[in-house]
């Protein structure tokens, strides 16, 4: 069991490592001021009224796909670089956060709380897809040993990662708040 667990938490390593390379890449692209400002723009039409929930439900919804064997790594290192690029895009246009580090921005506790569990989901994408290779479970009498051993800890990850990301959608609603509202705390 001991094993298990360590095993687990290097690919969680793994993942979280490489969403973060792929979010420190996405905030290295330059960009024009007219393209950081498109980005801008399709950002805040897409968070545009969005609350605790929808926070939720966008970082729940983004994290479920992580978990598709094999293409949830792809997704989530997507993800990633988007997160990058939308960082530096905000970063442009405020002179207080082009000084800061992107990858400050995740070391807040909710940053870290989706580090983590886009960490996990990422992690898992590559496991199923190892042990859908290695146990082939749709041969007859392997089902049952791949659903105890590969799906049920799934389903576990899924729960886990969904009230990870509830309480960072709920930390970061409160920062939101503090700080007056998205507008405000995204340099808009």
């Amino acid at each position: 069991m001991r094993f298990k667990i360590k095993r687990r938490l290097l690919y969680l390593a793994f993942g979280a490592a490489a969403f973060l390379i792929a979010y420190s890449a996405g905030a290295a692209v330059p960009m024009t001021n007219e393209e950081a400002a498109q980005v801008r723009r399709d950002f805040m039409d897409q968070i545009g009224g969005i609350d605790q929930n929808g926070i939720f439900f966008n970082n729940v919804r983004i994290a479920l796909a992580m978990f598709i064997p094999a293409a949830g790594a792809a997704l989530g290192m997507f993800s990633g670089f988007a997160t990058g690029n939308v960082f530096s895009a905000i970063a442009n246009a405020s002179p207080a956060l082009s000084r800061i580090p992107p990858l400050a921005i995740l070391i807040t506790p909710f940053g870290i709380l989706e580090v983590i569990a886009y960490g996990i989901a990422m992690s898992r994408s590559g496991m199923l897809i190892f042990r859908l290779v290695k146990d082939k479970p749709w041969r007859q009498g392997n089902g049952r040993p791949f659903f105890h051993n590969t799906l049920v800890p799934t389903f576990i990850e899924i729960g886990i990662v969904a009230a990870i990301l509830l309480a960072g959608a709920v930390i970061e609603w409160q920062l939101i708040q503090q700080l007056g509202g998205l507008g405000n705390s995204l340099g808009a």
